[in-house]
């Protein structure tokens, strides 16, 4: 689905990611984890085109997306932070999105929309959201236009436990339609449940790509947390 063969990208003297190549599939829900500054967010912006490589390639499907953009119209992202125009209301920025997007109305997931309950409160403009509704936006438009590929920057930062608890439902129901989904997040218990791989970067470089149950089976451990501590001591031995 996603082939990531040989990318670099520098700024300046830092090697924000050196040769990193992986392949993401179908049906997969991929934790991708690492330290600050492991080259996760730069990888994140290649694969939606926002960041261009200095080399090496990524093809969504078999198109190189360096000549084809329309593949960003598959992808549904949800950033770390949603920034939106603050005088807009969450009416007016799912309806400029769905514009935006020009998607026929068959195809929209509205969801989440419903679940977090943004149809009653519509009315109310961006400025005034709290952190946590703002993060419920930022999701609902991730999941609108249905799209077969899903990037989730830390999703559940600044939810509450019950909304953290629909967000993950809503995720485990995408990944079981065979959608490939990639999620950031530095707390690792809230993956348990989701993820089939595990992505670790560390310094721009990946340090392993494997299926989360071979994790386990090599660590002894059942929670990724643990797992991922008994690895990196394991390294620094």
């Amino acid at each position: 689905m996603i082939q990531i063969q040989g990318v670099s990208k520098s700024f300046g003297k830092l090697k924000a990611l050196d040769n990193i190549s992986l392949s993401c599939e179908k049906g997969q829900c991929i934790a991708l984890i690492g330290p600050n500054g492991s080259g996760k967010t730069t990888l994140i912006k290649s694969i939606l085109g926002m960041v261009v490589p200095d080399s090496g390639n990524i093809l969504f499907g078999t198109a190189n997306i360096k000549q084809s953009w329309e593949y960003r119209s598959r992808i549904g992202y949800m950033p770390q932070i949603g920034r939106y125009p603050d005088n807009m209301t969450i009416g007016q920025v799912c309806h400029m999105m769905r514009d935006i997007r020009k998607n026929e109305a068959a195809s929209i997931d509205e969801e989440l929309y419903h679940t977090f309950e943004l149809d009653k409160m519509q009315g109310k403009r961006m400025r005034t959201l709290s952190g946590g509704t703002r993060q419920k936006v930022s999701a609902s438009l991730a999941f609108l236009f249905n799209a077969e590929v899903l990037i989730l920057d830390e999703p559940t930062a600044g939810l509450d436990p019950v909304a953290s608890e629909q967000l993950k439902a809503k995720i485990l129901k995408e990944k079981q339609k065979g959608k490939l989904i990639l999620i950031t997040s530095h707390i690792l218990s809230e993956l348990d449940d989701l993820v089939t791989q595990v992505i670790y970067m560390q310094d721009g470089k990946l340090v392993l790509h494997k299926n989360i149950d071979d994790l386990k089976a090599q660590t002894g451990q059942t929670k990724l947390s643990k797992v991922m501590a008994n690895l990196i001591t394991a390294e620094t031995e």
